[in-house]
Order: structure tokens, then C-alpha cells, then sequence
């Protein structure tokens, strides 16, 4: 089989549900908050196709670094709107973070499969590519979780981080928002963000498949 074509069926489950999952929380969480937006764009749903943004599915494959359709949020609705939205934004690292400790905890248990069930050549097609999935998860899981917690507009990070400070440098940290998106891709571009974020995320994704 052709690696490329490999390494898209081992790569594409664990990335769909990763960014499924993770615009998911951000909306339901808002919904929970009391913000209806989500649900009444049809974001509020499981369905991978609803939260994919084409170039961000691409970019992962290419530079292991992606993203997804951002779910809308209007904090008019929240009651508190500053820290509501910090409870939006950590839902969508936090799930990643999850997703990658629930992905380890299953890798661990099939390796454990593998050393107490009798070998069969059936057993062998399903366990190892369910084991290279699953590791893959780990990795995505793990590179969105760190990424996302940037504290770079318009990365969930910067969310967080504008809930935690005070009115009047919240609102000033905010309104750089309009130029963090082409401050990521000098980053990008730069090579400074892999260095600032791949150390971080090899560490944590040894010490989870150790």
C-alpha cells in the first residue's frame, strides 16, 4: 500500500474525531452558558462534515499543525461574559486533553491484548493498525490540546487568558486579536512555533505512551 495512502487511513480517524470533538465542547459549553448560536448554525453536532475547514484538514498532513471551522459564539448571552467565555474556550483544549489520555489508557490495554491473546494472523490485521490509531490520537490530540493553548488571538489560549485578566487589559489583549492570525503564520512560516510547541508535545506524549 502506497505510505501516503497509509498514513491518511491511520491519520484520518483520530483527526475527525479530535476536531469533532473539540468545536463540539466549545459549543455545547456556550449552549450550556446559555448561548444558542452553535445549535442554531447546526454546530452543535457530532457530524465531522459540519466542523471541517478544508485548509486546516490539509495544513495537518503537511505541517502536523491544523485546525478546524471555529464554532460561532456570541457572548451577548452569557450573564458574565468575560469568564463565560474562558469556560468556552478551555472546553476545546481540555477535550483534546482527554481524548489523548483516554487514546493512551486504550493503547496500553491493546498492547496488553497482544501479549496475552494467542497469535493469529486475524488478530494481528486488526490489533496493529488499531494500535498505530490510536498512537496517532495520542500525537493529534496532544498537538491540539498545546497548540490551542497558545495564548496567541485567535487561539483558544488567548480566550483563556483575556477571562483571567483584568477589564481593562482584557479588553486591550483583545484587540490585537485582528493581527494574531498573521502573527501565527510568521510563526509558522519562521519555524519558531514548532520549536516553541514540539518540545513540549514529544515530552507529553512519551510520558502518556511510557
Amino acid at each position: 500500500m502506497n505510505d501516503t495512502l497509509l498514513q491518511f487511513i491511520i491519520l484520518a480517524p483520530p483527526l475527525l474525531l479530535a476536531l469533532t470533538l473539540h468545536e463540539f465542547a466549545h459549543g455545547y459549553v456556550a449552549f450550556r452558558l446559555g448561548d444558542p448560536t452553535a445549535q442554531g448554525a447546526g454546530r452543535l453536532t457530532l457530524n465531522p462534515l459540519k466542523h471541517l475547514d478544508p485548509l486546516g484538514t490539509i495544513a495537518f498532513f503537511i505541517f502536523h499543525i491544523g485546525w478546524a471551522k471555529p464554532v460561532p459564539v456570541n457572548p451577548v448571552y452569557f450573564k458574565n461574559p468575560q469568564k463565560d467565555m474562558l469556560w468556552v474556550a478551555l472546553a476545546g483544549p481540555a477535550t483534546n486533553l482527554v481524548l489523548a489520555l483516554v487514546s493512551a489508557l486504550m493503547v496500553k490495554t491493546v498492547w496488553l491484548l497482544a501479549q496475552i491473546l494467542p497469535y493469529s494472523v486475524l488478530g494481528e490485521s486488526i490489533l496493529v493498525p488499531l494500535n498505530h490509531t490510536l498512537i496517532a490520537s495520542v500525537w493529534i490530540n496532544l498537538v491540539l490540546c498545546i497548540f490551542n493553548f497558545l495564548p496567541i488571538p485567535p487561539l483558544d489560549g488567548s480566550r483563556i487568558l483575556t477571562g483571567i485578566l483584568p477589564n481593562g487589559l482584557a479588553r486591550s489583549y483583545a484587540s490585537i486579536e485582528r493581527y494574531g492570525f498573521i502573527l501565527l503564520i510568521i510563526l509558522a512560516v519562521s519555524g519558531i512555533l514548532s520549536k516553541m510547541i514540539m518540545p513540549l508535545i514529544t515530552f507529553a506524549n512519551s510520558l502518556l505512551l511510557s
